[in-house]
């Protein structure tokens, strides 16, 4: 079966639906699985459910295709949310979309949470410099700054005393295990109403093989089995 036609690395949600007709997206960044169906000349479809990805995303997705008569098989291409957020939700749906694109090839986009949130909570909020910021733990923050102009500044991992001098938001329903290190408000990680504000924005970048999001790849360290013994106990 011939690989699936991809767009340009980046590309707007205007262009993928042109070029796609139907796009599903899937999104467990946050504790809200959100499940959307865009479809070119039709209404959005879109399930939100507070059960964990396991089940949210499938329930979601069946319940999506159920309302517009569609098959897993019929749906065009695929958009998903690849963090930051939810290492288990990302991956939940990274696997779910590895394992349908086994049964028919098709064309993947990957955003990032911060990315969208940042871009909706600027346009709410006079257009001004602003950092929307997500629990990276071990005292590390995930930081999205945007800029006045709507330009937006790459995603970084910061310690909480690193974090530069602007206004802070955080996405609603995102997890935290620690306070913010200054005062910040709750931004809206509402895609039924972020979507229609980033139709015609480049956030969305194609990608071969579906994965969560992370700064740098894992380290491993090689392990060699060793018998115990009277020796090696004594060098404990």
């Amino acid at each position: 079966m011939a690989p699936p036609k991809l767009l340009a690395a980046m590309a707007c949600l205007t262009q993928l639906l042109a070029a796609h007709g139907s796009i599903l997206v899937l999104d467990a960044a946050s504790q809200r699985v959100q499940v959307g169906l865009l479809r070119s000349g039709k209404s959005v479809l879109w399930h939100a459910t507070p059960d964990e990805a396991g089940l949210g995303v499938f329930a979601g997705t069946e319940t999506l295709l159920r309302q517009a008569g569609l098959g897993i098989g019929e749906i065009g291409a695929f958009l998903f949310c690849e963090g930051p957020g939810s290492m288990l939700g990302t991956r939940t749906v990274a696997m779910a979309l590895r394992t349908w694109l086994t049964l028919k090839p098709r064309a993947v986009y990957a955003y990032q949470s911060l990315a969208l949130a940042a871009r909706f909570a600027w346009s709410q909020h006079d257009c001004r410099d602003l950092i929307v910021i997500a629990d990276a733990r071990r005292d590390t923050w995930h930081c999205q700054p945007i800029r006045a102009d709507g330009s937006l500044s790459p995603l970084q991992r910061l310690p909480a005393a690193d974090l530069p001098a602007a206004e802070l938001f955080t996405p609603e329903n995102f997890r935290a295990w620690a306070q913010p290190p200054r005062p910040a408000a709750t931004c809206s990680y509402d895609l039924a109403a972020i979507f229609p504000a980033v139709m015609d924005g480049d956030y969305f970048t194609a990608t071969a093989a579906p994965d969560a999001f992370q700064y740098e790849a894992p380290e491993y360290k090689k392990w060699s089995a060793q018998a115990h013994s009277a020796a090696t106990a004594a060098r404990r």
